[in-house]
């Protein structure tokens, strides 16, 4: 990871995102494997939100291309990836229920297979 600020992005009273560095407010912190980093960009960010559906949709309005690779079409986690929250596994990979702590951390990552 690099040694600059993550960002943070919150939303006006429009519904809007923007950059904010926010000091002094909790947002959960949503991090992606060096692996996935070496096929799309996604540094580590903060942003608000009390369920992964939350937090995931803040991030990916400003990073449609990750998106694609994390969730499929219906907005599930693909069957390739996990999603980590707390590091607990979450359990609901089609709706995303699963609550976030406000200073939380989600963790994205390929899962493995093979043998």
């Amino acid at each position: 990871m690099s040694g600059g600020p993550i960002p943070h992005y919150v939303r006006d009273d429009t519904g809007d995102p923007f950059t904010a560095h926010v000091f002094g407010v909790k947002m959960a912190t949503v991090s992606f494997t060096p692996n996935i980093q070496r096929h799309v960009s996604c540094p580590a960010t903060q942003v608000e939100g009390k369920t992964v559906r939350q937090v995931l949709d803040a991030l990916f309005e400003g990073n449609p291309r990750a998106r694609g690779y994390v969730l499929d079409d219906q907005g599930a986690v693909r069957q390739h990836m996990n999603v980590f929250v707390d590091g607990h596994q979450v359990h609901d990979r089609r709706n995303l229920s699963d609550p976030v702590r406000p200073d939380g951390e989600v963790y994205v990552a390929q899962a493995l297979s093979g043998g």
